[in-house]
């Protein structure tokens, strides 16, 4: 069977792993704390800037703490997406409401993209000589001292994202490596304007704004694999675990789709044909175990059983077993 799948992405799909957590509940429970955990930290680096702007009258400094601000917005926007995703499945949403967090997370990715916008017209403004960065030992103390608290929550959500799959987390984490290239900015137009460089703050800053523009484009592609239902799993995997199990003689039409915590699998299974409906549903049973063992976030596998040497690709009826 061809696939598009390369054997590394094939490999690291099929090694089981276990979420840090256990259950949904759980993991759930260490993202909100994550989320909470970042945003008070945003808050207090907020704060320090723009107390420290309003009482030397830097505006670079203010812009720079209201943009720390917006990233404490990112924040109460993922804690929302993930308290809509915490609810269960109900008659308007039979499959749950998981996708509220992607939705959140590429909320960020399009806050990322406006981060871009305000740097560029804040570069323009500086070019015009609107803006003039004051310099100061404080400020320069403040800026990289925020810079480096910047840099250990940026390490620890995204390790904790990777740890949790959670894209919020994962997406939060590059909107405050934004934060960290913007206070940057700031850095180098402090020190350009020292130099008697004072050019060099806005062409500095239109590189970062690239950076940053690439960034939420990044998140907004990631996002868009789980909005627009893109496998999740490699089909040729999948077909190798199924076909572990000795009743089963062959797997074929494999669909996957959803989260990266929370598969759907597909497919259709050939038994052979005296085989009684209660003993297919036990392999079918034993199929689902499988799946879920082999591949991390598999929540729900559905399996189309056929009796060997009638295949009904043509759309007829076929047993349709939800395990």
């Amino acid at each position: 069977m061809g696939s598009k799948w390369s054997h590394a992405q094939a490999g690291q799909a099929a090694v089981p792993k276990a979420l840090p957590g256990g259950d949904g509940t759980a993991r759930t429970k260490d993202i909100r704390f994550v989320l909470w955990a970042v945003l008070a930290l945003n808050l207090l680096v907020a704060g320090a800037k723009l107390l420290y702007g309003v009482m030397t009258g830097s505006l670079g400094m203010q812009a720079d703490g209201f943009h720390s601000l917006f990233d404490g917005v990112s924040n109460v926007v993922g804690l929302v997406g993930l308290w809509l995703a915490a609810f269960p499945p109900d008659a308007d949403h039979p499959y749950g409401h998981k996708k509220y967090e992607t939705l959140a997370a590429a909320s960020i990715g399009a806050m990322l993209v406006m981060t871009c916008l305000y740097l560029l017209w804040s570069s323009y403004q500086h070019w015009l000589g609107v803006v003039r960065p004051q310099v100061t030992a404080a400020s320069f103390g403040i800026m990289v001292g925020t810079m480096l608290i910047n840099a250990g929550v940026m390490q620890w959500e995204r390790r904790r994202g990777q740890q949790l799959r959670s894209e919020i987390l994962t997406a939060d984490a590059r909107h405050t490596g934004s934060d960290i290239l913007t206070s940057f900015s700031v850095l180098v137009g402090l020190a350009a304007v020292q130099m008697g460089y004072p050019l060099m703050d806005p062409i500095v800053a239109v590189a970062i704004a690239g950076v940053i523009a690439y960034t939420g484009v990044q998140v907004l592609w990631e996002t868009s694999q789980s909005l627009t239902d893109v496998a999740r799993l490699d089909p040729e995997a999948v077909r190798q675990v199924v076909l572990m199990n000795k009743a089963v003689i062959d797997c074929h039409e494999i669909r996957t789709r959803g989260l990266p915590d929370h598969i759907f699998v597909d497919l259709s299974m050939h038994v052979r044909a005296t085989m009684s409906l209660t003993e297919a549903h036990d392999v079918a049973h034993q199929v689902e175990d499988s799946l879920k063992q082999h591949f991390e976030g598999v929540a729900e596998v559905i399996v189309h059983i056929e009796p060997d040497g009638q295949c009904h690709a043509s759309g007829k009826a076929r047993t349709h077993v939800t395990v």
